[in-house]
């Protein structure tokens, strides 16, 4: 896929290195841009991953209070 900054990078480093080099360049450039890509998109958190984390969050919370009353509760009664 290219697009205008490649065509412009391609422009760019044809006149220093050559045709060849730069088209090598070029997609080099770009293989690793779309790896990185691709690595962002699988370490970064979609809305849905924090809606989830956020409704753990309550969960758990819940159930601390409840378990915190309930031990409240059985100390008062010993």
């Amino acid at each position: 896929m290219i697009i205008a900054s490649d065509i412009q990078l391609f422009k760019i480093l044809k006149e220093r290195l050559g045709e060849k080099e730069a088209e090598a360049l070029v997609e080099f450039v770009d293989a690793k841009l779309k790896e990185n890509n691709e690595t962002n998109g699988k370490i970064l958190a979609t809305k849905e991953d924090i809606a989830d984390t956020k409704t753990q969050i309550a969960d758990t919370k819940a159930e601390l209070i409840k378990w915190m009353f309930q031990a409240i509760y059985a100390k008062s009664k010993s």
